[in-house]
């Protein structure tokens, strides 16, 4: 099995290689160039089926990153696409230095300001706002990696206010962070009939913008933490999705 891992910047991807590389004084992958300017690093993984796990870096926001994601998928097979970074999380479900596992993937500010309040482009006829990562492989990753398992909101305008907190808390009240990146690569996991899993690492809290506040460090040591356990959970998943695609 073969996976992409996508991540808005560098220092995400350099976090996720570092929890997949099992000796922290072995020599790094070396990452190439993908056409677009992409960066993107190769990691086998020995001794379990998850061959092997492709990290790129597809840019900040959700049209950056489907359009980086979609490139490396027409120039790979792969059967899984991950969305991974950090991002903000709502209090107090899901504080700093947290995890959070999508359950779900909402476009949460893709649609249209009513008078009656915003309709989202699933109400106004033009798409679907949701994807649904598979059940079963969300809730696996977030039992290893002591993650919340919640929807994760995809927004091209960071909250930086406590009103857009409310207003956003109030339409998925059940959310557990938000970030920029998630619903673009999985629209370009969806073009290509793949399945999609998201995981965030909180590095802020959702709400006034408070960058004293902020722990980035933190969050990209949990990223780091979180993708040491996570090969074996993906592998797994994916030994059990092809044996029951190859007897259907």
């Amino acid at each position: 099995m073969r996976a992409l891992v996508v991540t808005a910047v560098a220092a995400e991807a350099d976090s996720v290689v570092a929890g997949l590389t099992p000796h922290p004084d072995a020599p790094g992958p070396e990452p190439r160039t993908l056409p677009g300017g992409y960066r993107i690093t190769r990691r086998d993984l020995p001794g379990i089926a998850l061959d092997v796990l492709d990290v790129l870096v597809g840019g900040v926001g959700p049209a950056a990153a489907a359009a980086g994601t979609a490139t490396a998928l027409v120039l790979a097979d792969y059967q899984l696409v991950v969305s991974a970074g950090i991002g903000g999380g709502f209090a107090p479900a899901a504080p700093l230095g947290s995890l959070v596992v999508a359950d779900a993937i909402v476009a949460a500010d893709l649609g249209a300001e009513t008078p009656e309040g915003f309709l989202d482009v699933t109400a106004l006829g033009f798409g679907h706002s949701v994807h649904l990562p598979p059940p079963e492989l969300a809730a696996r990753a977030a039992e290893a990696t002591g993650a919340l398992l919640a929807p994760v909101l995809t927004v091209s305008t960071v909250t930086g206010t406590a009103e857009r907190a409310a207003e956003l808390a109030a339409r998925h009240p059940m959310a557990g962070a938000e970030a920029m990146e998630g619903f673009g690569v999985a629209e370009a996991a969806a073009a290509h009939g793949l399945p999609v899993l998201e995981i965030r690492a909180v590095s802020n809290a959702v709400g006034p913008r408070d960058r004293a506040a902020w722990r980035i460090g933190e969050a990209l040591a949990a990223l780091a933490g979180g993708f040491r356990v996570l090969g074996p959970v993906l592998a797994n998943w994916g030994e059990r999705h092809e044996h029951q695609h190859q007897h259907r």
